[in-house]
């Protein structure tokens, strides 16, 4: 195994940590989010994306990179995802973090993770049939 991955392992592992103690791994925190009922992980989350935002654009202007041109899947990607977070209070990076925990039910929703990246392919091929850039089916 080379040091990179080593290194890049024990950050994912230090993320992991700090997403299940700021409260992204409690079904009950991310539904206050949804709800509005708490702001306090909202601002987080907001916070997060922020700060991502602001260091895609440096990156991109420092490169001399060109904006990506808009996708058609974005909007039902974001549909779909945001539907699966409210309704099992995971994304993937955070049913991990809840399988770490030891919440035996997150195993079900990384079973719906893994069913629907199986059935993207055909389905895309069957109804959407969109040029999929650089992403491949």
């Amino acid at each position: 195994m080379k040091p990179v991955h080593i290194r890049y392992g024990l950050y994912g592992l230090l993320f992991g940590f700090v997403l299940s103690r700021v409260g992204f791994s409690s079904f009950d925190e991310v539904h206050a989010m949804f709800v509005f009922s708490d702001f306090r992980l909202f601002l987080a989350f907001a916070v997060g994306v922020a700060l991502s935002m602001m260091g895609f654009l440096a990156v991109t202007r420092l490169k001399g990179m060109p904006p990506r041109p808009f996708h058609p899947g974005t909007i039902i990607g974001g549909i779909l995802f945001g539907i699966g977070w409210a309704t099992t209070g995971a994304c993937p990076s955070i049913v991990l973090v809840q399988i770490g925990e030891g919440q035996i039910v997150a195993i079900s929703t990384l079973v719906g993770i893994l069913a629907g990246a199986a059935i993207y392919g055909p389905v895309h091929r069957k109804f959407f049939r969109w040029d999929m850039g650089s992403c491949t089916v």
